[in-house]
């Protein structure tokens, strides 16, 4: 391995999630086996740009492991889209001595980090944390298992109120561009009806597909609807539209918002963020640069970060397949 790298930074950027701790922690103590110091970059490129450093050691990120969000903070910086932005934090590292920038986030952050990049000849590897699972070049991102289990948990506890009182229930999760949320939990929680922004389902297919439910004995319903679901304007839109059309449901929403991005990660996401964390700090030692680390076939993988940003996560056709049967 290359020693020319002695000291590398680690930050967290854009929304937080489970396993980014973990991820931390892993950083962190690659970097003490392998003899580099390691810094946290407080408030992800705010910090940067400000110098808000801190160096760790293996005992820093004792008993965190098992913590959602992320000890070092997050945040969106509007200054480091400017170069001038850019070029006050590429001062602030060197200044410290940091040779190297382990980037925990999701595109917008690897974006900011391939900029970066290439404007100042700086080594960047990106560990993927994000609940959506929407980035290219990895089957899982830090965060999305715990996310899909809290999602799950949830749903659980709405049909108990949907079976007691033969309600339907529009049940919205997180998922802007990306339903692998909504289809997971929708297949976990067993879901009469999932809405996700790759599939068009129809006004008329979901009332068709309700009124199936209700002639086949079902007294109650959940619907899961990632936000990006493209059918109605809002899921409150859909409520109005199925209330007028079925007056015999009485029917409810419940949008689980940013409790899905919290609580302690799950065993799933605490190994993949240590297993990504010293392969960040492995790579950068090898001398790569403008990768982002994933999980392919079980195995650690890199992925340009141009591909990993421009490239399109593809929706489980399998896992669907399997939801279309199972919602008789």
């Amino acid at each position: 391995m290359s020693k020319t790298i002695k000291k590398i930074g680690v930050m967290t950027s854009g929304g937080d999630s489970p396993g980014m701790n973990a991820a931390i922690r892993s950083v962190v103590r690659a970097c003490v086996y392998h003899d580099i110091e390691c810094y946290g970059i407080y408030r992800g490129y705010e910090g940067m740009i400000e110098g808000d450093f801190i160096l760790l050691n293996a005992r820093s990120v004792k008993g965190i492991i098992n913590k959602g969000g992320t000890i070092l903070k997050s945040a969106r910086s509007k200054e480091f889209r400017t170069h001038e932005g850019r070029k006050k934090a590429h001062e602030q590292l060197t200044k410290a001595g940091i040779d190297a920038l382990v980037v925990i986030g999701g595109d917008g952050s690897f974006t900011g980090a391939m900029i970066f990049s290439d404007e100042f000849d700086y080594h960047v590897i990106g560990i993927p944390g994000t609940i959506d699972n929407d980035i290219f070049g990895t089957t899982h991102t830090l965060g999305f298992d715990t996310a899909c289990n809290t999602v799950v948990d949830v749903i659980d506890k709405i049909r108990d109120t949907a079976s007691s009182h033969n309600r339907l229930f529009f049940v919205e999760v997180m998922g802007r561009d990306a339903g692998h949320i909504a289809l997971n939990v929708g297949v976990g929680a067993g879901a009469e009806e999932i809405l996700i922004p790759e599939e068009d389902l129809g006004l008329d297919r979901l009332l068709e597909s309700l009124r199936r439910s209700k002639q086949s004995g079902k007294s109650s319903s959940i619907v899961i609807v990632a936000e990006g679901d493209k059918i109605g304007k809002s899921v409150f839109e859909l409520k109005d539209y199925v209330e007028a059309h079925m007056t015999e449901y009485e029917v409810r929403v419940s949008v689980l918002g940013h409790m899905q991005r919290g609580g302690s990660p799950s065993c799933f996401d605490r190994v993949l963020a240590s297993r990504m964390g010293v392969k960040a700090v492995e790579s950068l030692l090898e001398g790569k640069n403008k990768y982002m680390v994933g999980l392919i076939k079980d195995q650690m993988s890199l992925t340009p970060l141009e591909k990993a940003i421009k490239g399109q996560s593809k929706i489980d056709l399998e896992l669907l397949r399997v939801s279309d049967i199972l919602t008789i």
